[in-house]
């Protein structure tokens, strides 16, 4: 359970790495804001003396950089400068985009640090909130504010032990979110679409039904007409098979190889540490408004390692939060 929840509000970022994974594009990885969480814990103030475990993220605006009209669309890229033969330089580039994002941290009080106090949540919340705005979220650069939007106000929320309280809190809380979208895990569509396709087809398998719950399958439905000669009638329906708004996501790295020793792997970013050969992890995410979760646990994503299965990623506790309501 989340007792206090600092919630950094309507963050504009601009040029984020929109290719998530090497399937995947559009929203940024969950990982991603993870990797922004970590290194805001890790650059925490000697005053400040949190700990973070959760991250929830709504997405209020998303503008990817590519071109408009057409079936196909290419990310828009920088022209780089040429190297000194006057070829064209070995850079690899990125798809970009922009966002307007809230985030959502589960944090709990380390060494002592007093959250009960009103005004102390409100001066660490103020705290920061500024210092994300000088850093990096999903490699994009955080913008300042607007002067519209300086209504917008940090807030570390300290919820109440009284149910109904706590329930009233976070109502109020949903209304600020509004309008957004938070991405939660629906590993449980994942499962469910592959035991389907199995039913007609025993080689079906996950990736199958990841792929299928990735793209729009057009189906043509013949029906008899009304008149004497039952003339038939031929339309094209967009099949979806379960409601709400799917979407291929990564959720991390499964490994693919040992795990060497320290130094043993050549160029390798950090020769202090072990090293391992990974690829990414799939699954499918939904979004949801923020008013249709019940509580702050449902849109929270966590660090779910599994260090024996070479298993590293992230996960999400939308359908066990629907499962006990």
């Amino acid at each position: 359970m989340i007792n206090h929840l600092l919630v950094l509000p309507r963050l504009r970022i601009q040029n984020v790495n929109a290719i998530s994974s090497p399937m995947t594009w559009g929203f940024p990885a969950m990982s991603a804001f993870m990797g922004t969480v970590q290194a805001l814990e890790r650059n925490l103030p000697d005053d400040i003396r949190l700990v973070f475990n959760e991250i929830g993220v709504v997405c209020h605006r998303i503008d990817p950089q590519v071109t408009e009209g057409g079936f196909i669309r290419a990310f828009h890229l920088t022209r780089n400068p040429v190297d000194k033969t006057g070829s064209t330089a070995a850079i690899v580039e990125e798809g970009r985009a922009h966002l307007e994002i809230s985030l959502l941290i589960g944090v709990e009080a380390s060494g002592g640090d007093d959250l009960k106090s009103a005004e102390r949540r409100q001066v660490i919340a103020n705290q920061l909130y500024q210092q994300v705005q000088g850093m990096r979220i999903a490699g994009g650069s955080v913008m300042p504010p607007r002067p519209s939007e300086r209504r917008y106000r940090p807030e570390l929320i300290s919820f109440d032990s009284d149910e109904e309280k706590g329930a009233q809190q976070w109502r109020r809380l949903k209304r600020r979110l509004l309008p957004g979208f938070a991405l939660v895990l629906r590993d449980d569509r994942l499962t469910e679409h592959t035991a389907t396709l199995k039913v007609n087809d025993q080689s079906a398998t996950p990736l199958d039904a990841w792929l299928d719950l990735s793209r729009l399958n057009h189906e043509c439905r013949i029906t008899k007409g009304e008149d004497d000669n039952g003339t038939e009638q031929v339309s094209w329906e967009i099949r979806r098979p379960y409601p709400g708004w799917l979407v291929p996501i990564p959720v991390g790295y499964g490994a693919i190889s040992d795990l060497f020793d320290p130094g043993t792997v050549a160029n390798a970013r950090d020769p202090e540490v072990p090293f391992q050969f990974v690829e990414s992890l799939y699954s499918v995410g939904e979004w949801v408004s923020p008013h249709r979760i019940r509580n702050p646990e449902a849109l929270m994503w966590f660090v779910e390692n599994d260090l024996e299965r070479g298993l590293y990623r992230l996960s999400n506790a939308y359908i066990d939060t629907l499962i006990n309501d």
